[in-house]
């Protein structure tokens, strides 16, 4: 498991994708950050990450995930992975790792700005460090998405675009709760929106139901992938 996180975090940083990543990463921090130079308060920092949530979520997670099986099915690599003397809950796990790492790395990144304004102003570091929190939560629900997407089409393309969708929805499904009358679905809906789940943490609050919903999906994702795989091995 670790040799094939090792393995695919070094691919990142071998070909563009990787670098493409924490650079648009960064710029968009970039751009917040300088919103909140301009505000002159430190107090906002927060609100770059809860700013910087939708871009990162939509845009930015797929292009982490959209090659990690896809490009071993259009290579026609899959099949030495799948026969490697390894289980394929390692392989899964392996790969959505080192997808998971990339992202931190980025949000750890992003914080250099708040330790140089921290020598001039007082940031809210309880709220930024739990919005953090949040956001490397909600982040690897939607990559072990991501990579279950990614492991039943080999066009990278078709992963992202589907991955994109479907984070879309996930994130947007709340506001429908306003336009719904019926309580109950109001009440499903307000449950499965990820931007709902994030709040809480945005407000320096550690919301123990949304890690758990979180770390659920990204279990459940997890699983079908690995179910998805074994398929593959079988047949």
């Amino acid at each position: 498991m670790i040799a094939i996180a090792k393995k695919e975090l070094r691919g990142y940083f071998f070909a563009p994708i990787g670098y493409v990543f924490l650079g648009i990463m960064l710029l968009i921090f970039g751009f917040f950050y300088e919103q909140v130079l301009g505000m002159q308060s430190s107090g906002y920092i927060p609100m770059v990450y809860s700013a910087a949530f939708t871009w990162m979520m939509l845009i930015l997670l797929p292009l982490i995930t959209m090659r990690t099986f896809s490009e071993e099915i259009r290579n026609k690599t899959d099949q030495g992975l799948l026969t490697a003397p390894v289980g394929v809950f390692s392989i899964v796990f392996g790969k959505f790792l080192a997808a998971f790492l990339m992202f931190t790395i980025g949000i750890l990144a992003s914080l250099i700005p708040a330790v140089v304004i921290s020598f001039i102003g007082s940031p809210d570091w309880p709220r930024i460090l739990c919005t953090i929190l949040g956001a490397l939560l909600c982040g690897a629900a939607f990559i072990a998405i991501g990579n279950f997407i990614s492991s039943l089409t080999q066009s990278q393309v078709v992963s992202a675009i589907a991955t994109f969708g479907i984070s879309l929805v996930l994130l947007l499904v709340g506001d429908l709760s306003t336009t719904v009358n019926n309580d109950v679905l109001a009440k499903i809906l307000n449950w499965i929106s990820f931007n709902a789940r994030f709040q809480p943490f945005t407000n320096g609050i550690f919301n123990v139901t949304s890690m758990i919903f979180f770390l659920s999906v990204a279990a459940v994702f997890l699983f079908l992938t690995a179910r998805k795989l074994e398929s593959k091995r079988w047949s």
